[in-house]
């Protein structure tokens, strides 16, 4: 089945496109987007195609950063109505849950997580459509209008102390400092921002709380009319857990106040259970390691919550007929395949 997102994710693509030497309207026709795609922002697109837009533009233009410079010359405005709720917040705190809360909204393809570890907080991005192979360049987009938007709450005072990244660096790391003014961290746990948490509770001068009410109730319409939001929230919860070997129905239904028994009951209403989402998250997560990121399998393993190096490789073997190395290796030749076929393409 399709995931989708807002079209608004193009904001200001045809310029960037322009920018960088390409012709934007061949490069929308190529992944079959419509050529009035930006002035539709509130229409749905497939998030795959989006995924295969920004990875054409990569290969056509010579930038491995494309993605990530688009990111970051976007407008926030993009979010619309979730922007303003998050701007009519009383702190930066409560917008942030706001965004994490209703990114849904914007895009069903993809979570939005704050978590505050000790002195520090790190606003992370996670792709949940398990379809999506490749998805580097819409990480590193995301993470790009993510420094716009936290720099628009904070000002002067938006001071990141790390940006992560789960998958290997393309270009020399000095290359993302000049894009980010910041040398990110690869092979990470996260894709995300980590930033001092002290500025969690910065009070925001743009906050109106009527608006943000009344926005709050157009959006939480939105939100009951949505059979996904559970299954989602589980799903965001497993990916926070899976590290520390924590990613269990009991530790879930814990953290959310109920019992195991109800979180079953809500689940299978919803067609699922636990551990069909388990699964979805630990295929999508091994699938976005082993293509973009360049840490072992036994790292992975670790990451994905399993108890050996081996468990991991049994279970990927059940779900791709594979192992974990010659997936790799497959999807590698298929990436020098493709650059390939561009490079001769475009001589």
């Amino acid at each position: 089945m399709a995931v989708f997102a807002r079209a608004s994710v193009l904001s200001d693509f045809s310029a960037f496109a322009i920018s960088q030497g390409l012709q934007p309207m061949e490069m929308l026709a190529k992944v079959g987007l419509p050529s009035d795609v930006e002035q539709h922002g509130d229409n749905l697109i497939p998030f795959r195609k989006l995924v295969a837009l920004l990875n054409n533009c990569d290969l056509h233009s010579g930038n491995r950063l494309f993605a990530l410079q688009y990111g970051v010359s976007q407008d926030v405005s993009l979010f619309g109505p979730l922007f303003y709720l998050m701007r009519n917040a009383k702190d930066v705190r409560t917008a942030l849950n706001e965004l994490t809360r209703q990114f849904y909204v914007h895009s069903g393809a993809a979570a939005v997580t704050l978590e505050e570890h000790g002195s520090h907080a790190i606003l992370s991005y996670a792709i949940t459509d398990t379809a999506v192979f490749g998805s580097r360049h819409a990480v590193e987009r995301a993470l790009g209008v993510g420094m716009q938007m936290l720099s628009t709450l904070l000002g002067s005072r938006w001071r990141p102390q790390a940006l992560l990244f789960q998958h290997a660096a393309v270009v020399e790391p000095r290359h993302y400092r000049q894009v980010v003014g910041i040398l990110p961290s690869f092979n990470s746990v996260y894709n995300g921002w980590m930033f001092d948490a002290a500025l969690l509770d910065v009070t925001l001068d743009t906050a109106d709380p009527v608006l943000h009410r009344l926005i709050q109730g157009h959006l939480d319409n939105l939100e009951h009319m949505s059979e996904q939001e559970l299954p989602r929230l589980i799903q965001q919860l497993i990916r926070r857990f899976l590290p520390d070997a924590r990613a269990n129905i009991e530790q879930v239904a814990e953290y959310m106040k109920v019992s195991t028994r109800k979180l079953q009951r809500q689940l299978a209403r919803e067609g699922t259970n636990f551990q069909k989402l388990l699964t979805e998250v630990r295929q999508n997560m091994a699938c976005y390691y082993l293509q973009d990121s360049t840490i072992s399998i036994a790292q992975m393993a670790d990451l994905l919550g399993y108890a050996s190096q081996s468990a991991f490789s049994r279970a990927f073997h059940e779900w791709y007929r594979q192992s974990p190395r010659d997936w790799r290796k497959a999807r590698e030749a298929i990436k020098r395949h493709s650059q390939h076929a561009s490079s001769r393409a475009t001589t």
